[in-house]
C-alpha cells in the first residue's frame, strides 16, 4: 500500500506585479524520501518553498502538510506542525558548543518555581534529551564536535547544524536549500550519505533545493525539474535526466 504524500500542492499561482513566479505549481512529496527540486535560476523553487511555509502566501491554490490545510498560516504555525525550513531555525549561538546548540532547539517542559521543585522529572527529562542528542549528532555526522563552541565550525559543519537543530526540533519534513553550497565534493556527499541517514534512520522526509545536480540526484528517490515557475518534469531521477525538456533547459 502506498502511502499518502507528506506535502502536495494544488495550482499554487504566485505573482509580484507582472511577473508570475509560480504558475499553477501541482507537486507530492512522498513521505520518507529525498525529493530534489531543481531547475534553473529564477524557476521559482525556492519561491514555492516560501509559499509552502507560509513566508509568501499564494494568490490562488492549495498546500497540505500531512493531511492539513496549511495554505496561507504564518510559518511558525507551520513549524509546529513537523515542516521545518532550515532557516526557520535560529542562528546557532557562536559560543555556546554544537551540544547545547542542539539542546536549545529541543522542545522541552519548561521552567517554572514549581517543576524545580521536583528534582526527578526535570533530571530525567535533561538525561533524554541529552541521549537523543548525542544520537542526532551521530546521524548527522556531528558526535566527534559535540564539545566544540559553534564559531569553530566550518560552513558544511554549519549546516549539518542546522539539520540537527531541526531534528531536535521534531521535524517531519525538512526543506533544505542548496545544503552542499559551498562545500568541496567529498564533504558534499557525505553531507547527502548523512541526508539518507536521516531518511532511513529517523524516518524524516526531505525536500531538497540544489543546484549541484551531478552529486544530488545520485541520492535522491524523487525528482521536480521547474522551469519559469512551473514544473516541467518529474520522476525518479534516471528517467528526469534523460528527459528532452530537461535537457534543453541545462544546455540550451
Amino acid at each position: 500500500m502506498v502511502s499518502a504524500p507528506i506535502l502536495v500542492t494544488k495550482g499554487i499561482t504566485k505573482r509580484f506585479g507582472g511577473l508570475t513566479a509560480l504558475d499553477n505549481v501541482s507537486l507530492a512529496v512522498p513521505q520518507n524520501t529525498i525529493t530534489l527540486l531543481i531547475g534553473p535560476n529564477g524557476a521559482g523553487k525556492t519561491t514555492l518553498v516560501n509559499v509552502c511555509t507560509g513566508v509568501l502566501k499564494p494568490d490562488y491554490g492549495r498546500v497540505e502538510f500531512n493531511g492539513i490545510d496549511i495554505t496561507g498560516l504564518p510559518p511558525y504555525r507551520i513549524y509546529s506542525y513537523g515542516f521545518v525550513r532550515s532557516f526557520q531555525i535560529p542562528q546557532p549561538f557562536r559560543t555556546l558548543t554544537v551540544l547545547e546548540n542542539v539542546l536549545v532547539a529541543m522542545k522541552s517542559g519548561g521552567e517554572s518555581p514549581l517543576r524545580s521543585l521536583f528534582k526527578k522529572l526535570w533530571l530525567k527529562e535533561e538525561c533524554e534529551n541529552i541521549e537523543k542528542t548525542f544520537r542526532i549528532l551521530k546521524v548527522v555526522g556531528l558526535e566527534r564536535y559535540w564539545d566544540w563552541e559553534t564559531y569553530k565550525l566550518g560552513a558544511g559543519q554549519l549546516k549539518m547544524l542546522e539539520v540537527a537543530r531541526a531534528l531536535a526540533a521534531g521535524a517531519k519534513l525538512l526543506a533544505l536549500d542548496e545544503p552542499i553550497g559551498g562545500t568541496d565534493v567529498s564533504y558534499a556527499n557525505k553531507i547527502f550519505e548523512n541526508l539518507r541517514t536521516i531518511k532511513e534512520g529517523i524516518g524524516v522526509s526531505l525536500l531538497v533545493i540544489e543546484h549541484r545536480v551531478d552529486i544530488a540526484l545520485k541520492y535522491a528517490d524523487y525528482v521536480y525539474v521547474m522551469d519559469r515557475g512551473r514544473v516541467i518534469a518529474e520522476g525518479n531521477p534516471n528517467d528526469v535526466i534523460k528527459n528532452p525538456r530537461v535537457a534543453e533547459v541545462y544546455l540550451g
